[in-house]
């Protein structure tokens, strides 16, 4: 059997969009500039999670940077 030598040009473009979810289906603000037909994965991120990382994210970084030691930081940037 012979092989075929497929000349594909694969491209990874990432974009992110909102969405409405209504009635079963996605609904976009506006269309997507991409060739009809085209396959695309989609991730599902609910506002609650998002809130959650959010969160997180900014106690996260009140304990590194939100501490008495920085205060000398301060000090030097003040003179």
């Amino acid at each position: 059997m012979p092989t075929q030598n497929l000349n594909c040009n694969l491209t990874a473009m990432t974009t992110t969009v909102e969405a409405i979810y209504e009635h079963g289906k996605l609904h976009l603000p506006k269309p997507l500039s991409l060739p009809e037909k085209s396959r695309v994965r989609v991730t599902i991120e609910s506002d609650t999670e998002r809130e959650t990382w959010l969160k997180l994210s900014e106690e996260s970084l009140l304990k590194t940077w939100g501490n008495d030691a920085d205060d000398v930081f301060n000090e030097l940037l003040a003179k």
